[in-house]
This record gives C-alpha cells, sequence and structure tokens, in this order.
C-alpha cells in the first residue's frame, strides 16, 4: 500500500476477482461479479467521506447521530466499460449523481480524443469517484481526470479493478493527488497494452462482444 495506491486483498474480493479473472467464467456471471466486486471496493473508496451529525429520535432517546455531510457524490464512468461498474457503486450509494466520459485513441498520435463529456454540476463540491475496470497505460484514465480537473473537481479517486505498474506509474505521474483503489496490480502490459494476467478485454466480456 501507498499514499497513491490502495490494493483490496479482502478474501471476497480476491475470490471474486479469481472467478472474473477465468476464461470459462459466462458472460452473465462476470457482469454479476464485476457488481458484486465493484461494490466491495467501493466500500473501501468512500471510507474517508466527511461526517457531520443530525439530530433524530430513536425508539429510545433523542441522539447526535453520524450523517454525510456536503453534496452528493459524484460517480464518473469512462465510456464504455466503466458503465459495468456503475449499478455496484450506486447500490452503497444510490443518490450519487452519475457523468460519463467517452474517450478514444487516436491511431496516428495514440492520445486520448474526447467524444462524450457530460457530468453533474458543481463537481469543485463533491467527491468524484472516477470508474473503469482496467488502468493499462493510464493514459485515457489520466485523459479523463484532466477532463474533470478542468470541470472544477478537486477531489477525486480512481476505482478500477486491475491495475498495471506502468498505469500507476503514468497516473502518479500525472495526477499525484488522485487515490487509486484497485482489487489488483498486475504484473506488466504486453506489447499490445493488455494487463498481463489481467482477464482479457473488460468490456467485451461484459457485454458479449468481440
Amino acid at each position: 500500500m501507498s499514499e497513491h495506491l490502495t490494493v483490496v486483498d479482502h478474501p471476497l474480493v480476491q475470490h471474486k476477482l479469481t472467478l472474473m479473472r477465468d476464461k470459462g467464467t459466462s458472460t452473465a456471471s462476470f457482469r454479476q461479479l464485476l457488481r458484486e466486486i465493484t461494490l466491495l471496493l467501493a466500500y473501501e473508496i468512500t471510507r474517508e467521506m466527511p461526517l457531520t451529525t443530525r439530530a433524530i429520535e430513536t425508539p429510545m432517546e433523542e441522539m447526535e447521530a453520524p450523517i454525510l455531510a456536503g453534496k452528493k457524490l459524484a460517480l464518473v464512468s469512462i465510456l464504455r466499460a466503466g458503465n459495468g461498474m456503475l449499478d455496484g457503486v450506486l447500490e452503497l450509494v444510490p443518490s450519487a449523481r452519475v457523468g460519463f466520459v467517452g474517450l478514444y485513441r487516436d491511431e496516428e498520435t495514440l492520445k486520448p480524443v474526447q467524444y462524450y463529456f457530460k457530468v453533474p454540476e458543481g463537481l469543485d463540491d463533491r467527491l468524484v469517484i472516477v470508474v473503469d475496470p482496467m488502468l493499462a497505460t493510464g493514459n485515457s484514465s489520466a485523459a479523463a481526470v484532466d477532463l474533470l480537473k478542468k470541470a472544477g473537481a478537486n477531489d477525486i479517486r480512481f476505482l478500477c479493478l486491475l491495475a498495471a505498474p506502468e498505469g500507476v506509474a503514468r497516473m502518479k505521474e500525472a495526477h499525484p493527488d488522485v487515490h487509486i483503489v484497485t482489487a489488483a496490480l498486475d504484473r506488466e502490459l504486453n506489447s499490445k497494452g493488455y494487463i498481463m494476467p489481467g482477464l482479457g478485454d473488460a468490456g467485451d466480456r461484459m457485454f458479449g462482444t468481440k
């Protein structure tokens, strides 16, 4: 663990991740496991959300009870694979606002190009959690965070299923203030930019496309 990266080694997270890595796991099971594992990871990434108190009455007496402070958090999906992680977080925080960032890689420059950007208002007053199953090269993730910072976000965390050392390093270089929470830090990227040993293309496995 470091200030920049948290690997969630909870037994349930690791068990579900192994099932997701298995190439024999069906699309339906993969999708369900992703929802479950995201919920567990979301528990970790929201650990330090600020609290205030509110006066309530229990059946026994009045008390000052803890309650979340400030505006609802914003959940931002990096299209398309990030959408598979939305349900897990929303199950835990159903009132979260949701935004979307669409990026593709220019084949000549290899740089991310924005094609869609729609996010909630008031990002400067919200905790912003960016979701994408894979942190591979880190280029699209860093570009997405760039866009969110330009939109006013100043408290950003990144939630992913798998991370490669190259992606973690790229994010740390570009955005040292953005904490990453993941289920596993894998060995490396291959020549095509896939995480090894990884689980293949998360979007294809989630949506049943090739």
